[in-house]
């Protein structure tokens, strides 16, 4: 039986071509647009449209090259640790109009270089911790959401980078102290109010409250003391009142017969 021979090359060709088109197969599908999404040339980036789609969560397989993400208009609630952090040339993230209602500190791990512009407008947040978006040099929008206005969120406040154009409709839906509800933040912080300052009120009562406890039982103590003491010098005076005396001597000079 003869030994087979070199294979034709047309046959080399045709494979070569085929692992060529099944590799570039590949590397679309890897950074492909987003099913529900829409990835439309935006002045040569990389931008990912996924707004007015109805989505309940962030999409997974954005692509890692992209610099304009928009998911605004949808029903996002929660934002998982590290959902953005392989998004490394991503420069605009908008989450604007959504049912977000807290945020981690680790959400937005791995924006941090890059991110210019953070919207988080309209949302459902009510508290900030102070490490979730300080590292961020974006400029974020926070304005309408039902914010509780309290020592942390000035904090937190104080190392964000807010957007100018949005500043002033950041208002208190709820507040530690009550004339800052339904008021701008911004501008009653600017007038030299803080939040940082708010007397506790319930503490002081409640130390007044012991302190009174206290001096009640103190007080008890003294009066059941000294009637205690009273009671028994008056037994002892009794005891000693029924003693009968001794008789008188005739002979006080004990001179006998």
């Amino acid at each position: 039986m003869g030994s087979m021979g070199p294979p034709h090359p047309s046959l080399l060709l045709v494979f070569a071509r085929a692992s060529c088109l099944f590799l570039l197969f590949c590397l679309c599908l890897g950074d492909s647009c987003p099913q529900p999404c829409q990835c439309p040339d935006h002045v040569g980036s990389v931008a990912v449209d996924c707004s007015f789609r109805g989505l309940q969560e962030v999409p997974q397989d954005i692509p890692t090259d992209t610099v304009l993400l928009k998911l605004h208009a949808n029903q996002i609630s929660h934002l998982p640790d590290g959902a953005f952090q392989h998004l490394h040339r991503l420069r605009e993230l908008d989450l604007s109009r959504n049912a977000i209602e807290a945020i981690g500190p680790s959400t937005f791990t791995g924006l941090a270089g890059g991110l210019r512009l953070l919207d988080l407008s309209f949302n459902r947040i009510q508290r900030i911790p102070k490490d979730a978006l300080g590292k961020l040099g974006a400029k974020i929008r926070l304005s309408h959401n039902p914010l509780h206005c309290e020592c942390a969120l000035q904090e937190a406040l104080w190392e964000l980078k807010l957007d100018p154009d949005s500043v002033d409709e950041i208002t208190c839906h709820t507040s530690v102290q009550e004339k800052f509800v339904g008021k701008p933040l911004v501008q009653a912080l600017d007038a030299g109010a803080s939040l940082c300052s708010v007397p506790h009120r319930t503490t002081d009562v409640a130390m007044l409250v012991t302190m009174f406890g206290w001096f009640t039982m103190v007080i008890t103590y003294v009066v059941y003391y000294v009637r205690h003491n009273q009671e028994d010098a008056r037994r002892h005076l009794e005891y000693l009142k029924s003693l009968p005396s001794a008789p008188a001597s005739k002979d006080p000079l004990g001179l006998g017969p």
